[in-house]
């Protein structure tokens, strides 16, 4: 018996990180509901930030090639450090995982810098609030340069799809997490820290002060920050009253489908 449509997506494993990337975003979206870390507020975002991302992906799924197609690719070409040093399977997904990460925190810290690639950043710097579905608020250019750029990590790094794959499926729901309006207990906080980005530590990094918004890039792990120079425990107002966003796109408008689509061509 040929397979079904419904078979054919179960075995594809990107459609199931997808899957697992939204079954972690409806518990997380749930968990805000009863410990919050601000008070909740605009949830009309939700609908923007989730078509934004649904917008992007439709683009992105003409792209010829995926991150596992890439990682293939350089390994059936021997491209690649691992590529050359072959270390056990184990190994190889782990430092991939924690090479791939560093990878990711040097694009977004470039993301902060020349102006033009700032002015696709900051499509996700625009939102108002902080919550799972900031995590989803990227424009389809950025998303684009990223995948470029974590195409050419893979192929110097010589990944394996399979470690590609556990790579994308714990940053996809690690992103949700640090995105999350959660109020971890402050034990937890403290534990996770040292090694992991937190709630806490990445909404510094949303703060409208220029000089809170430019720390705290990592994604996963936050030693990256340590060790670059780019680390802030906290922010000087606290965390519930805490301005987020940007000065100049806070009315309702910017933070509509449309205007967060043109906004890379708006001043300033």
């Amino acid at each position: 018996m040929a397979p079904t449509f419904f078979q054919h997506r179960l075995a594809d494993p990107q459609w199931l990180r997808l899957a697992a990337t939204a079954l972690a975003l409806g518990i997380l979206l749930a968990g805000e509901a009863p410990w919050p870390r601000r008070a909740a507020r605009r949830r009309q975002r939700w609908a923007a930030n989730i078509a934004l991302l649904m917008f992007s992906a439709l683009l992105l799924a003409l792209l010829p090639v995926a991150s596992l197609g890439v990682a293939a690719w350089a390994q059936a070409h021997g491209l690649g450090l691992l590529s050359a040093w072959r270390p056990p399977r184990g190994a190889e997904i782990a430092l991939s995982v924690v090479a791939l990460d560093l990878a990711m925190y040097w694009n977004h810290r470039l993301m902060h810098g020349p102006d033009w690639l700032w002015r696709l950043h900051r499509v996700h710097h625009s939102d108002v609030e902080f919550d799972a579905t900031t995590a989803l608020r990227f424009h389809p250019f950025e998303l684009l340069a990223a995948l470029l750029w974590k195409w050419a990590a893979i192929v110097l790094l010589g990944a394996s799809p399979l470690a590609v794959l556990v790579y994308e499926s714990i940053a996809g729901v690690y992103a949700l997490f640090v995105h999350a309006n959660l109020h971890l207990p402050a034990r937890l906080d403290r534990a996770l820290r040292p090694l992991f980005v937190t709630p806490d530590l990445h909404r510094v990094h949303h703060s409208t002060a220029f000089d809170e918004g430019n720390c705290n890039f990592g994604t996963i792990f936050s030693c990256w920050d340590r060790c670059f120079r780019s680390h802030r425990a906290q922010p000087r107002q606290p965390h519930a009253a805490m301005p987020i966003g940007l000065d100049h796109f806070r009315d309702a408008e910017a933070q509509r489908l449309r205007a967060m689509l043109v906004q890379p061509w708006r001043a300033p």
